[in-house]
């Protein structure tokens, strides 16, 4: 299976007579709140054994990531450049003011979400989205502003870093940002989809901070114990490098291990653990194929000692899994799913489920995949220990698995 483009756009008909809840936000104002449950069709239907789906707001529009606050809310990014608080006990929604200017060219916008460690002290909310320079290129860009959700306002946002170069293109710029246990940022960053597969290519040029994992302090500076801060070849931010398209990351909850999903090619699709100063391989060594051929990209990752291989992989040939949000699941709903890791998967359309121990991976049986529904994140209430699905598209829900 061909990587998905996370910039395509589904002409899905509107369900059960839905209003456009983007008209009736900008008409109304900040002030709106759009009550949208139950009101999404296939969540109806039998998803998981001993679980129930329940839409929590409907009518999103393209929806890209997920984070809790206190008092039962959470913040919903959507690509096209707005945020969304939704409070999970009335299943309204409603927007939130101060959110940066973005690009949403190709599978650019408004990407991930997160907040401080210590929120609501301090009330940081950190964002990554494409933004531009006074050429009008591009890049990937972390910034923050200070979240007031009783207000709904996001104030004195600022950018934190922007991912050198700017370029004139609008694909795959990751991204996912985490704080990690060690209290420090770390953020995705895409190749851009350069096509020169070789050693010169921009994931394997540490000159730049493209196809790249980058750590920084969380005001945006760079920390004095990261891998390559000592090299003059290599920019201060990366904490690895050599990857594609990271669009999944997430913290092991028992070892802090950072994870993460990455796109391949034709195939070539990965989970991996990443470590500091790590080469992931893009494009000297992976297990796909150029895209509508067999032939591989790169060696493969086991026949070199200069890479990091993934812990689990997709070869060329197998039908691939484009990937997207990530999490483990450490809540105590259910039970059975304690340590196993969730990932969206795009264009295969289902949540995909992998019992790990270790570094040993092993995928179980797929959760939703008789509802058409391209899985963009997916994350673990701290205190209920519901599932929440987030699914791309036009007129999208957020939908939760409560045991049944």
């Amino acid at each position: 299976m061909a990587e998905d483009t996370s910039g395509r756009t589904d002409s899905r008909s509107t369900r059960c007579g839905a209003i456009d809840r983007r008209t009736l936000l900008r008409a109304c104002g900040a002030g709106a709140v759009l009550g949208l449950a139950g009101c999404y069709g296939p969540a109806e239907d039998p998803a998981v054994e001993g679980a129930a789906v329940e839409t929590v707001v409907d009518g999103l529009v393209h929806p890209w990531g997920i984070e809790f606050l206190p008092g039962n809310r959470a913040v919903v990014t959507e690509r096209d450049g707005a945020l969304v608080l939704v409070d999970l006990d009335a299943e309204s929604a409603e927007p939130i003011d101060g959110t940066p200017e973005v690009s949403t060219a190709g599978q650019g916008g408004l990407l991930d979400v997160t907040v401080h460690p210590g929120y609501p002290d301090p009330d940081w909310l950190y964002l990554t989205y494409s933004g531009t320079d006074e050429n009008d290129d591009t890049t990937t860009i972390l910034g923050r502003g200070q979240f007031d959700p009783d207000a709904a306002t996001l104030s004195g946002f600022e950018r934190l870093h922007a991912a050198e170069p700017f370029l004139d293109r609008t694909n795959h710029y990751g991204s996912r940002v985490v704080f990690g246990a060690d209290g420090t940022v770390y953020v995705t960053t895409g190749d851009r989809q350069f096509k020169d597969f070789g050693p010169d290519h921009v994931s394997q040029d540490t000159t730049n901070e493209l196809g790249a994992t980058l750590r920084l302090d969380p005001d945006g500076s760079i920390p004095d114990d990261n891998p390559f801060v000592d090299d003059a070849d290599v920019r201060d931010a990366i904490f690895s490098y050599g990857h594609r398209n990271a669009q999944g990351m997430t913290v092991h909850p028992e070892t802090g291990e950072l994870w993460q999903s990455e796109h391949g090619e034709e195939d070539g699709d990965e989970l991996n653990i990443v470590e500091a100063g790590g080469n992931y391989g893009w494009p000297i060594a992976s297990y796909g194929c150029e895209y509508g051929t067999d032939e591989p990209v790169g060696d493969r990752p086991d026949e070199r000692d200069d890479v990091v291989e993934p812990v689990y992989y997709w070869e060329c040939g197998s039908g691939g899994f484009p990937p997207a949000g990530m999490t483990f699941y450490d809540g105590e709903a259910f039970p059975d799913w304690r340590g196993d890791l969730f990932v969206g998967n795009l264009a295969g359309q289902y949540l995909g489920r992998f019992a790990v121990d270790g570094r040993d991976v092993r995928e179980g049986d797929p959760l939703f995949a008789d509802h058409g529904w391209r899985i963009r994140d997916v994350d673990v209430h701290p205190d209920t220990g519901h599932l929440y699905v987030l699914v791309d598209d036009g007129d999208a829900p957020l939908v939760r698995l409560v045991p049944d």
